[in-house]
């Protein structure tokens, strides 16, 4: 006996799940149904992980197609769970308005990240685009003191009817962080989801408005920021920041391979290398490689990705950042020269990587129950 595909789909039409209101090929439930001569195989989606539902959903479809068509009929049930995130994860879509969201991220802490995406920002906006930054490190904000902005708080703007914040603005870079919403010895003890909630806010509940660039500045490591963010947001690339030294390297590659890894697939822009060397103030024509020579240029080498340049050992780097106004402001210094040649090289990689990549999509995890299911 040969059993009709189209008989079984009729069959189906009977069966509501429970806690639905449509039958369970109108509401998608059933994803494919395969036959072979008396077998037939039903793959089927639920919304809910439930024992009870699937085992009943299970039984209606056996007993519905052995009744309706065939007794002697083989019937297979393969169910896979598609649960609902929850309220406090980050959903995946696009931020109308924003072209390019660039992660900058480091395998290892202290390697200069956040000091180098508060430069790469405000050069970019003196390069004529708009531009945003997002602090994602959640547990070591920087920002609002890098930008001289720490006793700033967001305002509420209403937005197509809608109450939304307003990102702090300084450099003509727009800014939101943590670090506006906590008092500066306050340290944030959250776990993944409450980290998550607020993210999903600075995000989601903003009005950022046109933005050619939004810059996210990730916490060190590959946790469960990382995760979220990349499952929030279609990221067009990352950048990765090391400094020369191996045990910093070692991290760096860790985070390059994350984004690259098959479950992500994030476009790895390039490799910036921090702390590169360093040329006392006396001794101009020298320098001195401190950390390492090229550790970050031969790893990207390595890595068969671009090397978006160096940026030497400054002391006003540093006193810059300490005193809210980015180094990258110094018009004429050297250091002006050298986050401009590394925005510049963002930006091409940028136009490179959006005219030969498809555009990116947020990062899609689900959970499995059962056999693996066949689309229609």
């Amino acid at each position: 006996m040969k059993i009709d595909r189209k008989e079984v789909l009729k069959a189906l039409e009977t069966i509501t799940i429970a806690g639905e209101g449509k039958n369970m090929v109108e509401s998608g439930a059933v994803q494919n149904v395969l036959t072979f001569g008396d077998e037939v195989i039903v793959e089927v989606t639920l919304a809910t992980p439930a024992l009870h539902i699937k085992k009943r959903a299970e039984a209606d479809i056996i007993a519905t197609i052995q009744e309706k068509i065939s007794a002697d009929a083989k019937v297979k049930v393969n169910i896979k769970i598609e649960t609902p995130e929850k309220p406090s994860e980050i959903k995946g879509k696009s931020i109308p308005g924003i072209k390019n969201i660039i992660a900058v991220a480091s395998g290892k802490g202290g390697v200069g990240k956040s000091t180098t995406t508060a430069n790469l920002a405000v050069t970019l906006a003196r390069m004529g685009f708009s531009v945003g930054i997002l602090d994602a490190d959640i547990y070591g904000p920087s920002m609002p003191i890098m930008f001289d902005v720490e006793t700033e708080k967001p305002i509420s703007v209403v937005v197509d009817g809608k109450s939304k914040m307003k990102p702090i603005e300084s450099y003509e870079v727009k800014i939101l962080s943590i670090g506006f919403f906590t008092a500066p010895s306050q340290a944030v003890i959250w776990r993944g989801p409450m980290a998550s909630k607020a993210l999903n806010q600075m995000i989601f509940d903003a009005d950022w408005g046109e933005l050619d660039f939004m810059l996210i500045d990730l916490p060190p490591g590959t946790g469960d920021i990382h995760l979220s963010i990349v499952q929030s947001l279609p990221i067009t690339g990352a950048v990765i920041v090391s400094t020369p030294q191996a045990v910093a390297l070692a991290d760096a590659k860790k985070g390059v391979a994350m984004f690259q890894s098959d479950s992500i697939k994030v476009p790895v822009l390039g490799i910036i290398e921090n702390m590169a060397y360093f040329t006392p103030e006396e001794l101009p024509e020298n320098k001195y490689y401190i950390f390492g020579k090229e550790g970050a240029k031969n790893l990207a080498e390595d890595l068969e990705v671009p090397f978006l340049g160096e940026i030497p050992i400054v002391q006003s780097i540093r006193e810059a950042g300490d005193y809210g106004r980015p180094a990258a402001l110094q018009t004429g210094s050297p250091l002006e020269k050298v986050f401009e040649e590394i925005a510049r090289n963002v930006v091409q990689e940028t136009v490179s990587r959006n005219e030969n990549l498809p555009p990116s999509e947020a990062v899609k995890i689900t959970t499995m129950a059962g056999c693996s299911a066949v689309k229609k």
